[in-house]
């Protein structure tokens, strides 16, 4: 598992190294702050699943997990996957990402679970029941016909996030 793991790591790291890279306009504090959030994502793959889950230790549920990562990057979002939903600034498929919130519609509403981009269509989430953290890909039928949508979460320590307005 752990050789598994670490090559996981390997790959995902070269992948979002090149879209990174693609996408270089952000800034560095940007790219820092979405390496920091991945890497955090990453350590917790294996980590049980637990409904209601808010800790690695006891086990963590989709939204618990995505809460506990952003929390690791300094940032605070809601506990609730649809509470999530409605959290920064959406995003076209197409514009997706590495650190994006992807939403699918597994339990028959919009936003039911929560998962984060890590590029080139894969994501991180916490399934369900009987199954850990793990990276999946959004091309498989059972994803692709529940995705509902993204969401860019930004970085609390940008630049021109805490420039001043209207100057």
């Amino acid at each position: 598992l752990f050789s598994f793991k670490n090559s996981i790591k390997k790959i995902i790291a070269i992948t979002i190294g090149t879209s990174l890279t693609i996408a270089s306009f952000s800034a560095a504090a940007d790219e820092s702050f979405t390496k920091r959030l991945v890497g955090k994502a990453m350590d917790l793959v294996g980590v049980k699943y637990r409904f209601g889950g808010t800790s690695p230790e006891t086990g963590l549920d989709c939204s618990g997990y995505v809460q506990y990562v952003f929390k690791s990057a300094g940032v605070n979002l809601p506990r609730v996957s649809p509470e999530m939903g409605r959290t920064g600034e959406s995003v076209n498929t197409g514009s997706m990402k590495p650190g994006d919130l992807v939403f699918f519609n597994t339990r028959g509403f919009a936003n039911s679970h929560v998962g984060i981009y890590l590029g080139n269509s894969m994501f991180i989430h916490s399934p369900r029941t009987g199954r850990t953290v793990s990276v999946e890909s959004m091309d498989i039928s059972y994803w692709k016909t529940r995705f509902t949508g993204a969401r860019r979460i930004e970085n609390p320590n940008s630049f021109t996030d805490n420039a001043p307005k209207g100057m």
